[in-house]
Formats: structure tokens, C-alpha cells, sequence
């Protein structure tokens, strides 16, 4: 324990499920409306009280999320439960809000002008003045939003990404009043070090606001990447169930750091994240049934440890 103090670990993280969006959103076969819920619903028996259910997109440049207005329409009453709408513009905003359904808009800004375009048509800044503009948006509708900085860690088209532009952009966000920023790893090129650094600084920056992370696993860094993340003081972490996930518009990006993975990780390591690593498992298995070919998650491959009595 005197370890843990010393590398500044929390008792306990939030978790966020992003498996229904981020974990589906770049699959080739169509996933449909009702394996959408039940995959919802069984992250909310798994523990999960704030999922990330759909995006707000044009259904011709994300197909799998077409079905927004659906799922939401279906959404599980649960008053405490918070469901998470990503959106990348007014318009989608909009949608989300009028489902009714929504608790949370979740907006994105891009750390470069070339992956911003790609990602939602317009530069860097443009699309942090967007995120400002959803936020407002959703507290002037009694909601509230929170923001992501995507590709913090580095870009698939320009390299690597200047700490100094990521914690402008977190100050410039913050103004807006958001619940909390994300530092995204969007293909999977952070390392541990790197992440405790930016971390530190941004939670700093930007300090009473939290500091939430969201990491993709193509290298194989994305557990540790976690870990130093929560050392460095972010507070919720983003996971996936299975390690499903990835982003249409950035070449080479791979899944998410898998949620039972993560819960395995740092419940062991005496961290409460509030989730039932069984249940995350049984998902898992049942989530590879209906994507048709095994997961990347590793937990859910693995014996069960420790053993029960």
C-alpha cells in the first residue's frame, strides 16, 4: 500500500463503457438494433452506469451507427444510469437531444488539421469552437457534455502531436464548462510515459475539471498506458468490452483497451471500479458470437483467477 501512495493511486476509477459505439462502430457486418441493446443492458448488469450507446453521424460515413433514434428509443429506464451520445457537430447534437434519452453529449475535437478534416470536415480549431458550441448547446437543454481530444498522443497522417497543442486546446475547451475532458489515444501510439506526462499536465491545466482517458490497443501499450494514466491522476477511464473498437477515418487504428481486461487489471491491484468481472466476461464471450470470430480481450480467454473456493 505504500507503494500505492506513492505513485499517487486511487482507491477507486469511473468507468465508462464505450463498447455500443466506439467498440461496434468499425465493424464490416451490420450489427443489429436489438444485440445493440442487449449488449447495452448487459454492461448495466456488468456494473456499468455511464455507456457511450450511439453516435449522432452521418449514416452513409458510419453505417453501423444508423440506428440511432432506435436505440435510444429502447434505452433500459434507468435513473442511474447516464447514456452517452457521441456527436461532432450541432446538428447531431440536435438529434441526440430530441431523443429525450440522452443524459450526456459526448463532443469531439481533433488535435491536427489533417485528421480533423478527415474525421468531421473541418481544422483543429474549428473543431474546438464545435466542441465549445455542443456543450453550451446541451447545458442551455439541462444536459450536460463532455469533450474528447482526439489523437492527443499522436496522428495518422501528420506524427507526433506537441503536448503544448493538447493542453491549449483542453484550456480552451475547459472554458466551455464541460464535466470533463478526454485525452484520446486514437491509433494506439502512447506509451506510458508519455501518457503520465500529458496526463499530469493537462489535469493540471485544466484542474478542478477531471481528466478522463480513452485508449486504443494497436501496439500493445494500452493496458499500461491505463495504469499510468490513473497514476497521473485521470480519474474515469473509457473501455471497451472485448477490446472491440476502432476509427473509420484513422488508418490503422485498432481496438480499445478491453473492459474486462481493465477491470481485471486494476481491481486486482486494489483500484474499485464498481464492475462485476464475471459478468464482463460472460459479455465478452457472448459479444464474440455475434461479431463471428474471437475477440481481442485476453481475460476472457484466460482460466479464472483466483480460482473460486
Amino acid at each position: 500500500m505504500a507503494l500505492m501512495a506513492a505513485m499517487n493511486i486511487p482507491q477507486s476509477i469511473e468507468f465508462v463503457e464505450v463498447g455500443p459505439r466506439d467498440g461496434l462502430q468499425n465493424e464490416a457486418v451490420l450489427v443489429s438494433t436489438d444485440n445493440k441493446l442487449s449488449l447495452i443492458e448487459r454492461a448495466i448488469a456488468a456494473g456499468a452506469r455511464r455507456i457511450e450507446v450511439t453516435s449522432f453521424v452521418n449514416p452513409k460515413r458510419v453505417p453501423q451507427m444508423a440506428d440511432a433514434e432506435q436505440v435510444c428509443a429502447a434505452l433500459p429506464d434507468r435513473i442511474d444510469v447516464s447514456y452517452i451520445g457521441l456527436v461532432m457537430n450541432i446538428r447531431g447534437a440536435e438529434r441526440a437531444l430530441a431523443t429525450g434519452r440522452i443524459n450526456q453529449l459526448g463532443a469531439v475535437a481533433v488535435a491536427t488539421d489533417t485528421f480533423a478534416m478527415a474525421n468531421q470536415g473541418q481544422s483543429s480549431d474549428e473543431s474546438v469552437e464545435a466542441a465549445k458550441a455542443i456543450i453550451t448547446l446541451a447545458r442551455s437543454e439541462g444536459r450536460n457534455a463532455q469533450c474528447t481530444i482526439a489523437a492527443s498522443f499522436g496522428c495518422p497522417f501528420e506524427g507526433e502531436v506537441p503536448d503544448e497543442r493538447v493542453i491549449a486546446m483542453a484550456i480552451a475547451i475547459a472554458e466551455a464548462d464541460p464535466v470533463e475532458i478526454a485525452l484520446a489515444d486514437t491509433i494506439g501510439v502512447a506509451n506510458p510515459a508519455h501518457v503520465a506526462r500529458l496526463v499530469a499536465r493537462v489535469r493540471e491545466a485544466i484542474s478542478p475539471l477531471a481528466v478522463r482517458v480513452h485508449f486504443h490497443n494497436t501496439r500493445n501499450t494500452g493496458l499500461a498506458n491505463v495504469w499510468a494514466a490513473v497514476g497521473a491522476g485521470a480519474s474515469v477511464v473509457d473501455a471497451s468490452v472485448g477490446g472491440l473498437g476502432g476509427c473509420p477515418f484513422a488508418p490503422g487504428a485498432a481496438g480499445n483497451v478491453p473492459s474486462e481486461d481493465v477491470v481485471y487489471m486494476l481491481e486486482r491491484a486494489g483500484i474499485g471500479t464498481g464492475m462485476d468481472l464475471e459478468r464482463l466476461i460472460e459479455t465478452s464471450k457472448w459479444l464474440s458470437g455475434v461479431i463471428g470470430r474471437k475477440l481481442p480481450g485476453m481475460v476472457a480467454q484466460s482460466p479464472p483467477f483466483p480460482k473460486a473456493a
